[in-house]
């Protein structure tokens, strides 16, 4: 596949699925002398990794990473920081194997791959996320540095109309301590950033940041967020962006999330050669995004901060060598 990278200077790109080996990446652009707290990184992965909780999956693996290149005696080298998390409980379901899972990517993947099972679907599955936390740990503990600290919870999450049934999410997420001036208009606004990255996690359907949806409700004397004279802000309605560009307050937005395709109960679907059948998931399968896709969001914002910090640094340097 071409699009399997995200970022422009800290850039991740990985590869491999749920059924392979492993799952592989390739950080580009980390600065040089960074420590990397191992600890913090096993931590984020294990937030992200099956628990006990009963919409998680009954799939074990315990995602631990062992780092190739670009880190040495625990510090970045400012070379691309390769790594690989094997995959250790790998089954595929022979049952639902030619099973067009509704609301999944089977359907697309067979018309524009070419896939005639499930296996060949294995890069639409949430586990590739978890690159994206190593990739992302690593912008935290760069950004900690810096004073700027991630968050997430959940907001809402549906009740299920019977047993074994999958749900639905609202995720809120914050990033505080940024400063005023991320971002580029007019088309890699921070905001728009923002949102390419957390409409690319699996099951993500919507977004909004500050007030939102709420807004189209509004007027103008209820919504906008007016300035005192040293230049602080009474509200913060736009969520800490305006012109897509960040204005020093707390980044604040949210993702709802799709109920998972799989539930675990028999429904009515069809194969992939469009006969009809009957599907029913397992307990290897999540009934929730929640709580595990929490920690992808974090990364997923991290990247993104990381990558508007590293393109202000690049172009400050060219303007020091160009001074004009």
């Amino acid at each position: 596949m071409k699009f399997d990278s995200f970022g422009k200077i800290y850039r991740l790109t990985d590869w491999g699925d749920t059924h392979g080996d492993s799952l592989e990446g390739l950080i580009e652009g980390c600065p040089v002398g960074l420590w990397v707290d191992m600890d913090f990184i096993a931590a984020e992965l294990n937030r992200r990794a099956p628990s006990d909780d009963a919409l998680s999956t009954k799939r074990k693996e315990t995602d631990c990473v062992e780092f190739l290149s670009g880190i040495t005696d625990g510090v970045t080298t400012g070379e691309s920081i390769r790594f690989r998390i094997p995959n250790k409980d790998v089954k595929v379901s022979e049952a639902n194997r030619y099973v067009l899972k509704p609301s999944h990517a089977s359907y697309t993947y067979m018309r524009k791959y070419g896939a005639t099972d499930n296996e060949q679907c294995g890069r639409a599955s949430a586990r590739q996320t978890v690159c994206r936390v190593v990739a992302g740990a690593i912008a935290k503990l760069w950004l900690r540095d810096r004073g700027v600290r991630i968050t997430s919870k959940v907001v809402n999450i549906a009740t299920p109309a019977r047993e074994g049934d999958s749900v639905g999410a609202l995720v809120e997420g914050r990033i505080s301590g940024l400063p005023a001036g991320l971002g580029e208009p007019i088309y890699d606004k921070f905001s728009a950033r923002l949102a390419y990255a957390m409409l690319s996690i699996n099951a993500a359907k919507g977004f909004e940041y500050g007030l939102g949806f709420k807004a189209a409700e509004m007027s103008g004397s209820e919504y906008h967020d007016v300035q005192n004279p040293d230049f602080s802000f009474r509200t913060n309605h736009d969520g800490g962006i305006q012109g897509g560009i960040t204005n020093g307050e707390e980044v604040y937005f949210r993702v709802a999330f799709k109920p998972i395709p799989s539930v675990r109960y028999d429904r009515e679907t069809i194969d992939f050669e469009g006969n009809k059948t009957i599907m029913r998931g397992s307990d290897r399968n999540d009934l929730s995004v929640v709580p595990r896709v929490l920690p992808v969001v974090e990364a997923m914002a991290a990247m993104v901060v990381m990558d508007f910090y590293c393109g202000n640094i690049a172009e400050n340097a060219e303007n020091m060598r160009n001074p004009c």
